[in-house]
């Protein structure tokens, strides 16, 4: 893949901008880091160079003036509520963060709990972390938020909640995912500190959209197609365009919400240090875009990507049929059809020919590899095996994993196991291949080609296992399937 993203650059812009933003309010600002902080695969798909950790980097060259504050919605503990790109709860992905910002040299000074109004959950997840010595504060539900600003700004709104205890210039704020009620946040430290006599400030730090780069650039597209489920809307920000006669990016969420913000901000310091909403953000991603040719192809195939994601959330019962009509009209914005995808053009073509399901990925080189479903491999696990064959020279009748050793396997799912299905799935393959390394020099050389995947394209013809989905996850491949189930179709 073409790098079209200046990491490095990224990186010190970013430092840099975010310090000059400390000084501008007295050495106090409360950052709210909308997105992902760390693990953000979605900037590295679409701005090819851009590390997933590239924000995390970037904080860790704040770390001596940075703490991390984490938030969590009580509704959100209640409800259970899943990272889709993990598997793993809120709950969970809080204690995981704070492992992985503690082990990266970050400060983790306490975990907010917004939207608290009794739960019980709530309660037990607060014990859990006061366990752990970690200190927990409670934001509660306010009636009425975010319109009622005379309330919101008082000692009935943001005056009920729990203060924040900080004690370094830089406090971000961050979350598990959107919702978590991190602005809410900021904002009541910032009438908490006024009272206190501290002129504290407020900043957002969103990757996406990318403010000045065009609306309908397909970086933004593909943000507006991740974020079909939310019903964001990337839209020219009008106050910005009226204050400097400059046209930015924003969103809609943002846009509407900010003559809100105006008046809270207006009702704490008794003006507005923003002219837009744009002027809230620091985000300098947009200046860190060396190739914008290799940027926009790679934001094209993200686009098809969440399309399928799309599709096959609704094959599962799990999204409205709204979403694909969505991000649909982004394709038609953007000029292109599913046949734009090498893999997917592939991975149908030999399906309809064999009758059987089928796969492909594209590899390094751009060859493109295909395979089908046989009496010992699902489609997907043969395809590692035909990918990994060709990456190390090996011939492709060449069978690295012997019917011998297969059979075991099959016999310890079926007889032992009560499963239905004999054959391998990509974790088992796998496995199988490890052990024939150890005395056979073909599946040594092909395993040894694992790493050679990651950022590859697959397709499958029909919906795969959550297990394959997993391990394709694991090495790094971008993988899409049909919105189809063996025997049984769904759209």
């Amino acid at each position: 893949m073409r790098i079209g993203f200046d990491n490095e650059k990224y990186l010190k812009t970013q430092s840099d901008h975010i310090k000059k933003r400390i000084g501008q309010f007295g050495d106090k600002l409360y950052l709210e880091f909308g997105g992902k902080l760390y693990d953000d695969y979605h900037a590295s798909r679409v701005l090819p160079g851009f590390e997933p950790d590239a924000k995390l980097q970037m904080l860790m060259q704040l770390s001596d003036c940075a703490e991390i504050v984490i938030v969590i919605s009580a509704a959100d503990i209640e409800k259970n509520k899943m990272r889709g790109d993990l598997g793993i709860t809120y709950d969970v992905d809080v204690l995981r963060l704070r492992d992985e910002f503690q082990n990266r040299g970050l400060y983790v000074g306490s975990v907010v709990i917004t939207h608290y109004s009794g739960q019980n959950s709530a309660d037990q997840f607060k014990a859990k972390l006061e366990k752990k010595n970690i200190r927990v504060y409670l934001h509660y539900t306010i009636e009425g938020y975010p319109a009622n600003v005379p309330l919101i700004v008082s000692e009935n709104g943001y005056g009920k909640n729990d203060y924040i205890e900080t004690s370094r210039p830089l406090v971000v704020i961050t979350a598990p995912g959107p919702g978590s009620g991190k602005m809410a946040t900021c904002l009541s430290q910032l009438y908490h500190d006024n009272i206190r006599g501290i002129k504290a400030g407020y900043a957002k730090f969103e990757t996406f959209p990318i403010w000045n780069i065009p609306l309908k650039h397909p970086v933004n597209l593909a943000y507006e197609a991740a974020t079909a489920d939310l019903n964001d809307v990337n839209m020219i920000d009008p106050f910005h365009l009226e204050a400097y006669g400059v046209t930015a990016v924003n969103y809609n969420r943002d846009i509407e919400i900010y003559p809100v913000l105006n008046a809270i901000f207006e009702s704490i310091y008794g003006e507005n240090p923003y002219k837009s909403p744009t002027d809230m953000g620091v985000n300098m991603a947009g200046n860190c875009i060396i190739d914008d040719e290799a940027c926009c192809e790679a934001s094209l195939m993200e686009l098809l990507r969440r399309y399928y994601a799309a599709l096959n959330k609704v094959a599962k019962g799990e999204a409205a049929e709204n979403e694909v009509y969505k991000i649909e009209l982004l394709m038609k914005h953007a000029r292109i059809t599913t046949d734009d995808r090498k893999v997917t053009v592939a991975a149908r073509k030999r399906a309809e020919e064999l009758g059987m399901p089928t796969a492909a990925i594209e590899l390094p080189d751009g060859q493109v590899i295909t395979s089908k479903t046989s009496d010992f491999l699902g489609a997907s696990a043969a395809l590692l095996l035909n990918a990994l064959k060709y990456l190390a020279g090996v011939s492709h009748d060449t069978r690295l994993i012997k019917p011998e050793a297969i059979a075991p396997i099959q016999e310890l799912k079926v007889r032992y196991l009560g499963g239905k299905n004999p054959r391998l799935h990509t974790d088992e393959v796998l496995i199988a291949l490890t052990l024939a390394a150890c005395t056979d020099e073909n599946a040594r050389r092909s395993l040894e080609q694992l790493p050679r995947l990651r950022g590859c394209q697959a397709h499958t013809s029909v919906m795969l296992s959550e297990v394959d989905i997993k391990i394709y996850k694991k090495l790094g491949v971008d993988l899409t399937s049909e919105p189809i189930q063996t025997k049984r179709k769904y759209y």
